[in-house]
């Protein structure tokens, strides 16, 4: 996990980033070239792909952040954490589960996100 750390905390900083060229450049350290990103509310294939997708999120949210909510799990190639989405006035509108593989290359390859703490009762 700890080869991960660097990984994890551009990944997170990416989030965070309004600036798109520093978003890039985070993304650089942390997602593979062709990485697949899904959540309900969208889908990113590719590094530039997420760069936009985020900057998305960053529009409709101003000076929002990223925060974590549990430890990063990992087994094999597989990463989980969760996370929550805090705007400028303190409140959190979306939280959910991320589930991550990781490459090779250390960098981050799929991350599909589920919104909401837990799945819906059945």
């Amino acid at each position: 996990m700890n080869s991960l750390k660097p990984v994890l905390k551009a990944y997170g900083d990416a989030w965070c980033e309004p600036d798109t060229d520093k978003r890039r450049a985070l993304l650089e350290i942390a997602w593979a070239e062709n990485g697949l990103y899904q959540d309900p509310s969208g889908e990113a294939l590719g590094r530039e792909s997420l760069v936009g997708h985020i900057g998305q999120v960053h529009a409709q949210f101003p000076r929002a952040r990223i925060e974590l909510t549990s430890g990063v799990d990992q087994h094999h190639d597989r990463i989980r954490f969760a996370w929550r989405l805090v705007v400028a006035d303190g409140s959190v509108p979306v939280s959910g589960l991320d589930i991550g593989r990781v490459g090779s290359d250390r960098r981050l390859t799929e991350i599909i996100g589920f919104f909401g703490a837990q799945p819906p009762a059945a």
